[in-house]
């Protein structure tokens, strides 16, 4: 039996592959689109447990979609995993910020006035430019060890994984705006 956070995380990688990457995965493009067609929209808002499930399903999915998905020689793989794994050790630490943030958006919502929503908004945008940060820390990191393009191709990929998990936890969170018209 298939996790909701396992189902999530199909969800957030099916929305990150375009079709230009379809050639390249095969059925597994398939696959993971069909998974992802058949998950429901969730009905209520995020746990803290829901939240903490699905950081794990996602770890292990972004490493394993990011192996299936970047062709490396067994040279550069040896080169590149362990950058890999430093990046995604920082990564996490602002992402506990992020995540800390969405905790306590769900936990704190239907009681934000003025000033603790521009709080929240100036911290969210921090974590936004900490992220940002590194990855343009680790751009010439990861391109001593890989050619330009498997470089580039790794931060794309990277990339369009945290925005399809962006997208998808936004869709999660109701607009702050409307905390007055949902029930707790």
């Amino acid at each position: 039996m298939i996790t909701k956070a396992a189902r999530i995380a199909l969800l957030l990688l099916g929305a990150a592959l375009t079709p230009a990457l379809a050639p390249a995965l095969g059925p597994a493009f398939a696959q993971v689109q069909k998974a992802a067609e058949a998950i429901p929209e969730p009905t209520k808002p995020m746990t803290a447990a829901d939240l903490e499930s699905l950081r794990a399903e996602l770890r292990s999915s972004k490493k394993q979609f990011t192996a299936s998905t970047l062709k490396l020689t067994d040279a550069e793989a040896t080169r590149f995993w362990p950058v890999y794994d430093q990046y995604i050790a920082e990564l996490t630490v602002i992402n506990d910020s992020r995540y800390g943030l969405i905790a306590e958006y769900a936990g704190r919502f239907g009681r934000y006035d003025d000033k603790a929503a521009s709080d929240f908004i100036t911290r969210w945008l921090d974590v936004d430019v900490k992220t940002a940060a590194l990855r343009a820390k680790y751009v010439p990191i990861v391109g001593k060890v890989l050619p330009g393009v498997k470089a580039a191709t790794f931060f794309q990929i990277d990339r369009r994984i945290s925005m399809a998990i962006d997208l998808k936890v936004a869709t999660m969170l109701p607009v702050l705006q409307t905390q007055s018209q949902i029930k707790q």
